[in-house]
């Protein structure tokens, strides 16, 4: 079973309406519209597909661990709970943690995801995918990993800028 990562805004009501009911999770997950913003505003959704654990790894350096905020990805906020078809867990970050968030990853540089690359290393310690020692294919994973953050570093200062929550699934 693949695990995929999605991040999603929120606004303040929908994050405490799912922490009151993570029944609900799913179908906010599927339906949009069931939870719209009364204001008009659109949702954002960012997909970081199966690269959420590498980015996790160059990040902090580790798989599971690491400072927060910059483990963002596999810890911190609040759970929101699984959800009932078995397809994951989410948790999710205030308003004011996400600008925290974003301020960090502006932080992060190229050079120190590209430092933190080290395949046999990321292979040992059970990074997903786990193909990481795999002969290169058409797309040269560093490059999509790299390529991964940058629309991560701008998904998230946009969702900052918006002040709103965001929601980060894997599942």
């Amino acid at each position: 079973m693949e695990m995929l990562c999605s991040l999603r805004t929120t606004t303040e009501a929908q994050r405490t309406a799912l922490l009151q009911a993570p029944e609900a999770l799913e179908a906010f997950l599927d339906d949009e519209e069931d939870f719209g913003d009364a204001k008009g505003s659109a949702f954002l959704e960012l997909d970081i597909g199966e690269a959420w654990h590498g980015l996790q790894y160059l990040l902090t350096g580790t798989p599971w661990e690491g400072a927060a905020p910059l483990d963002f990805l596999v810890r911190g906020g609040e759970d929101v709970g699984d959800i009932a078809s078995d397809e994951g867990t989410a948790r999710i970050f205030t308003a004011e943690q996400v600008k925290s968030l974003s301020s960090a990853l502006q932080q992060v540089t190229e050079k120190t995801l590209r430092s933190r690359y080290d395949t046999a290393a990321m292979q040992a310690q059970d990074i997903y995918p786990g193909t990481w020692d795999e002969p290169e294919t058409e797309v040269d994973p560093l490059e999509e990993l790299v390529s991964y953050f940058e629309e991560l570093q701008k998904f998230v200062a946009t969702v900052a800028n918006r002040g709103e929550a965001l929601l980060v699934h894997i599942g």
